[in-house]
């Protein structure tokens, strides 16, 4: 072949090419040869410059983290890149095989990023980088890097003339950042995405991004990905704070390379090493010995904890170059069987060779807390509704309380739908109190309506009115920002407000703003249900009463914006943002709603949003260093997640 190049063992196909072990009978050394039909290049549209584009790329670069292209040439039926023969094992094959340890994934999480770097200050962007581009040398002693990235056949090259049509995508879809995989034009923070989802992927077992067909992977991509924390607690936290900035799915935000190298370069001493390619057995099971003591084994997996699936058939012993043809556009990885926590269960697919993993259904201890918490609010609150009336109950308060609380804990919602009928039941028709019952109604009714996914959220409300007794009504609005997505932050933030209002009419109180100045005091309407209706109701949906409920709403929903739990010293300066614009916003809604008979002065304005901040910065840093329960990709957060602020 070109008249030099003796063609000698066929090491690996794909879709864009074939590629070869071949002798250079010139210089009289092995080289690795892709031949690539003409016929194909022409089928792309662009004649033979997808080949040639990889030769340019290649020739830029000169780094040893990067295999080296020799030579590209042409016949009448191929185009042939030659390179240097590089003896290993794919990262794909190796983590398939389960034969990395975490500080392997890191040398070569620190080998990639040096190779990137280069190639990038030379304006190459990459655009596939993935764990099948990835190869772990046999013999990394030699001087030339534990790693070696291949495969320019799609790179970026700045200022040359695109490869593809505007719109048009190319490289992997389950490693692609999503601002790649929306056709715009990619730069360096494409790689830095790809670069960390590979690592991820090698630490954690299994990848996020890819779904279990093409589609399914489409919807996932551009989605936040769960934190690393979530599958291994065991790794140092500033690892996994770094790759998990690096997926972060808009590119202006993400670090770049050279900090996700230190990231990793500072862990790598910490990561374990047993059973990776420091055990002489895993050396061996993958021909990776140095020469004179190599011996190759056919790959043996480990065999999986038992459980029901139909056999595995036997796996082809993977070729020993790691230079994988790269496919026309994307094509779906292969399904597989994927490495995951023992906090998963398996079950069997009806797809042959691959296994789901679905969460326990048994319940984490932060779960029995949230719920023992619902419990005992909604037993407060029966006690008061019990005690508060000047009459004999029909039943012992403590021990309806005691039941109320470990009803809703068990049956969140039915539970306590069934305790607040019991309790408006009470009011209106034991006591007489038809008119109190009506306000309590109305203040409570929008609370199972909001939050209709957050059951044992439903009695949180109350610590609104229980904060404003202090002075420090607006401290709830923290609490609020500890739920799981920004609707449910926004609800309670919402309802709080309405059940702070609808206790100032009741106690006549002013626990912010006090009631507007047209509701008589209590003791004019809370025995008549006419009264309620004509008196205590109408002031406060013909006045602003009620605006600073949207305001709630809005600055629960922003708090983990500004509160990520990441750098104190930033949550506490963002926060800062936060609670002055809060601030704020209370004193112009005093001046509003004094038209409505309020007061100009908000009880707790300023004292409470800064205790709020210290209490919300304190739970993150608290929220950061526990345990927390695996998610899957893409899935909904549990419906009594209160203690685990996600930005969507």
């Amino acid at each position: 072949m070109l008249g030099r190049y003796r063609l000698e063992e066929r090491l690996g196909a794909g879709g864009f090419g074939v590629v070869w072990r071949a002798r250079d009978e010139h210089l009289e050394r092995e080289v690795a040869v892709k031949a690539i039909p003409r016929a194909d290049t022409a089928s792309e549209g662009g004649g033979d410059d997808r080949p040639a584009r990889e030769a340019r790329a290649a020739a830029r670069l000169n780094h040893s983290g990067i295999v080296a292209l020799y030579e590209m040439g042409l016949d009448a039926g191929s185009v042939y890149l030659v390179s240097e023969l590089v003896r290993g094992r794919t990262f794909a094959e190796l983590s398939r095989g389960r034969a990395l340890s975490d500080r392997d994934v890191g040398r070569i999480g620190v080998a990639l990023a040096e190779a990137l770097a280069h190639a990038h200050a030379r304006g190459v962007i990459h655009r596939d980088v993935k764990p099948q581009n990835v190869i772990v040398l046999a013999e990394p002693a030699a001087g030339a890097g534990f790693a070696k990235l291949t495969d320019f056949g799609v790179a970026h090259l700045v200022g040359d003339e695109p490869l593809t049509r505007t719109g048009d995508i190319v490289g992997t879809l389950a490693y692609m950042a999503p601002e790649q995989a929306e056709g715009r034009t990619p730069t360096g923070a494409c790689d830095v995405y790809s670069l960390a989802l590979t690592l991820y992927e090698g630490l954690a077992g299994h990848n996020p991004v890819r779904g279990r067909n093409p589609a399914e992977t489409a919807r996932l991509v551009g989605q936040y990905v769960p934190s690393l924390r979530e599958y291994r607690r065991d790794l140092p936290i500033s690892l996994c704070r770094g790759l998990d900035a690096c997926l972060e799915p808009r590119p202006e935000h993400r670090p770049d390379l050279a900090e996700l190298r230190d990231w990793v370069d500072e862990s790598v001493d910490r990561l374990e090493s047993r059973g990776g390619l420091v055990e002489p057995g895993t050396l061996a099971r993958f021909g990776l010995l140095r020469r004179g003591e190599r011996r190759e084994e056919p790959i043996r997996e480990p065999e999986p904890e038992s459980f029901d699936r139909e056999p595995r058939p036997a796996r082809r012993e993977p070729e020993r170059l790691a230079v994988e043809p790269m496919p026309r556009r994307w094509e779906p990885e292969p399904p597989r069987e994927r490495r995951i926590p023992a906090e998963f269960e398996r079950r069997p697919s009806s797809e042959p060779g691959v296994v789901y993993r679905t969460e326990r259904r048994s319940m984490p201890f932060a779960g029995l807390l949230v719920r023992a918490g619902a419990g005992l609010a909604a037993g407060g609150l029966v006690l008061a509704a019990l005690g508060l009336p000047d009459a004999s109950p029909p039943v012992a308060p403590l021990p309806a309380a005691g039941v109320a609380a470990v009803s809703v804990a068990l049956l969140p919602r039915v539970a306590w739908l069934l305790a607040a009928a019991a309790a408006l039941a009470w009011l209106g028709l034991g006591v007489g109190l038809d008119g109190a019952a009506l306000l309590v109604l109305l203040a409570v009714a929008p609370t199972p309506l909001l939050l209709a996914r957050a059951g044992t959220a439903w009695s949180v409300p109350a610590l609104a009115p229980l904060l404003g007794t202090i002075a420090l009504g607006p401290a709830y609005v923290a609490v609020c920002g500890l739920a799981a997505t920004p609707l449910r932050r926004a609800a309670l933030g919402a309802t709080g407000y309405l059940w702070l209002a609808g206790a100032e009419a009741l106690t006549g109180d002013s626990l912010l703003y006090g009631a507007p100045a047209a509701v008589p005091g209590p003791g004019a309407w809370e025995s008549s249900l006419p009264s309620a209706l004509t008196d205590a109701v109408p002031p406060f949906l013909s006045t602003p009463a009620l605006v600073p409920a949207l305001a709630w709403a809005l600055f629960a929903a922003l708090l983990p914006l500004a509160v990520r739990g990441r750098s104190p010293k930033l949550d506490l300066a963002r926060g800062a943002v936060w609670a002055g614009g809060l601030v704020a916003a209370l004193l112009g809604l005093g001046v509003l709603l004094a038209s409505g008979g309020a007061g100009l002065d908000a009880r707790g304005a300023v004292v409470g949003p800064i205790v709020g901040l210290v209490l919300a910065v304190a739970a993150a840093g608290v929220r950061a260093g526990a345990p927390e329960a695996p998610r899957r990709r893409g899935e909904r957060p549990p419906a009594d997640a209160m203690d685990r602020s996600v930005v969507a």
